[in-house]
């Protein structure tokens, strides 16, 4: 029963939890909670790799904060990594990833920089100041809209089948 129980916990667990993905086409909004993310093909051509035909199409992608709510990551400490200021990841389910193009595009946040001076002594021991521009947080204000632009490689004669899910 003890074992059985132990097989169940993570089924039980996992099944609760779900990435939504939905479908979005060329020119189409779709709202994810409040962000409005937007897919366009900019052009198309026709390219050959490794003896086989395939289209090219470069793509736009952008989010928009359509709500009240701002979206913040402070930073505490410097150095500290951040891995998690993606908001929208949009997934080209048929892109082969030739000559290497992109398979997806992840909206992030923006960086907001702080310049920091600091003061010490150069090689000749003379004291001198120095200013470095260091991220100090990462947001994404109500209005505000991000966009990256990439390119997919797709089997020719079929266009881009692009999936979007929000991260936050």
């Amino acid at each position: 029963m003890k074992n059985l129980t132990l097989l169940l916990f993570p089924i039980t667990v996992f099944s609760g939890i779900t990435i939504q993905a939905q479908k979005i086409s060329d020119g189409q909004t779709v709202d994810l909670n409040g962000m409005a993310v937007t897919f366009t093909i900019l052009n198309k051509e026709t390219v050959d790799s490794g003896g086989k035909s395939y289209d090219r199409y470069k793509v736009s992608a952008s989010v928009k904060n359509t709500t009240d709510k701002a979206y913040n990551i402070r930073l505490s400490a410097f150095p500290q990594i951040v891995t998690n200021t993606g908001l929208v990841e949009l997934d080209c389910i048929n892109a082969t990833g030739a000559r290497l193009t992109s398979k997806k595009i992840e909206l992030k946040m923006k960086a907001q920089m702080i310049n920091v001076t600091y003061s010490s002594y150069d090689k000749s021991g003379k004291f001198i100041t120095s200013t470095i521009p260091v991220t100090g947080s990462y947001y994404f204000d109500p209005g505000d809209t991000i966009s990256d632009n990439a390119i997919f490689i797709v089997p020719q004669g079929e266009k881009p089948d692009v999936s979007v899910r929000s991260m936050k």
